[in-house]
């Protein structure tokens, strides 16, 4: 009779990494449950989740339709149309992400007031730069420095795909709109969904910088405790175990994905 060990446990399959972040949430979740203060600092910051993940929804959903245009920009056969998408993305990937913030908030927005209001003059309207909202000064800024990379991440999957199948559905008399839909886009997007993931684990932690305009996201309620309260050390605490939740969770679900394409795949 042949001797066949059994299989190892859940547990001793899991990795010593995971167990620790593991064992780290559940202490956080301990504390925050037990001590009256970091419940209370919890209750605080509670609201600022809600910001901080819809400031990073929008901004990414809008910078992945504009990566994808400047994307189609890049590969195109027109000259101007690549040479204008490559000026754009060396652009913006070359400012750091505050400066940008800053740049939109103080100097785009006003500017683009100014231009809607020498439009409405004639019709005797007027818009005040306050009605523009730090909120969506934010969402702007993240929105055009994420579409440069996201840019990228689009072009590589485009230019993965084998020119010889969409040679040969021309062939087959498929239009170029045809083959980009049918053939290009969807084996793209298996190259591309594990990095176009990881990039909005990014703008979660990079959504931290709104709190530099006063946006009310976990970042600046933390801030604002803080400085009122004095509890410095108990409300990072809470602030950096509401992005690790967040982030390694969406982490874990990006790895899945890539485990589950790759067995597809194979």
């Amino acid at each position: 009779m042949t001797y066949r060990p059994s299989p190892p446990s859940l547990l001793a399959r899991m990795p010593w990494w995971l167990l620790a972040i593991a064992l780290l949430f559940v202490v956080g979740l301990w504390a925050i449950s037990a001590n009256q203060t970091y419940a209370q600092i919890f209750s605080a910051l509670a609201g600022g989740v809600v910001t901080t993940l819809w400031v990073s929804l929008v901004a990414f959903a809008l910078a992945t339709l504009i990566g994808l245009g400047v994307a189609l920009a890049r590969t195109s056969g027109n000259r101007l149309l690549r040479e204008i998408a490559t000026f754009y993305v060396e652009i913006i990937r070359g400012i750091p992400v505050l400066v940008f913030l800053f740049y939109v908030a103080f100097v785009g927005a006003p500017g683009l007031v100014a231009a809607l209001n020498w439009l409405l003059e004639p019709f005797g309207a007027a818009i005040s730069i306050r009605q523009f909202d730090f909120a969506w000064r934010a969402i702007a800024a993240l929105t055009v420095c994420y579409s440069a990379f996201i840019a990228e991440i689009f072009r590589a999957g485009i230019e993965a795909v084998d020119r010889g199948q969409i040679e040969a559905a021309r062939a087959l008399g498929l239009s170029r709109w045809q083959c980009f839909r049918l053939i290009t886009l969807p084996q793209a997007l298996r190259t591309i969904l594990p990095p176009l993931a990881n990039d909005f684990v990014s703008m979660i932690k990079d959504s931290a910088l709104v709190s530099a305009l006063g946006v009310q996201d976990i970042t600046q309620l933390g801030k604002v405790y803080s400085s009122g309260t004095f509890l410095f050390f108990e409300t990072y605490n809470v602030v950096a175990f509401l992005y690790l939740t967040m982030t390694i969770s969406l982490s874990l679900l990006v790895r899945l994905l890539e485990r589950r394409l790759r067995e597809n795949r194979y």
